[in-house]
């Protein structure tokens, strides 16, 4: 596994008012940073900046906004919540 952060990689939040939560990699700032969404609490137009050590990266990446990302440079909120629903389900949480 990759230890960098990728863009539609999943993560859970480990510190702040969203943690043991599930959100999805939309951008990467810099080193230490990403943004974070949900589509949920934490919107596509609203995404979260979290330090990479707040967050534990999953082995997943969802194809869905990965490729949306890329292609377009946006994704819906309902994909994010979508892909997030799809993960957490078959990861069995």
């Amino acid at each position: 596994m990759d230890a960098r952060p990728q863009i539609g990689q999943f993560v859970k939040v480990l510190r702040g008012k969203d943690e043991d939560s599930f959100a999805v990699i939309l951008a990467i700032v810099d080193e230490r940073f990403v943004m974070i969404a949900d589509g949920n609490k934490r919107r596509f137009d609203g995404p979260k900046k979290k330090n990479v050590l707040h967050l534990e990266l999953q082995s997943a990446i969802s194809p869905e906004v990965s490729s949306s990302m890329h292609e377009t440079g946006r994704v819906t909120n309902a994909k994010l919540r979508y892909a997030i629903q799809k993960f957490v389900n078959a990861k069995g949480e």
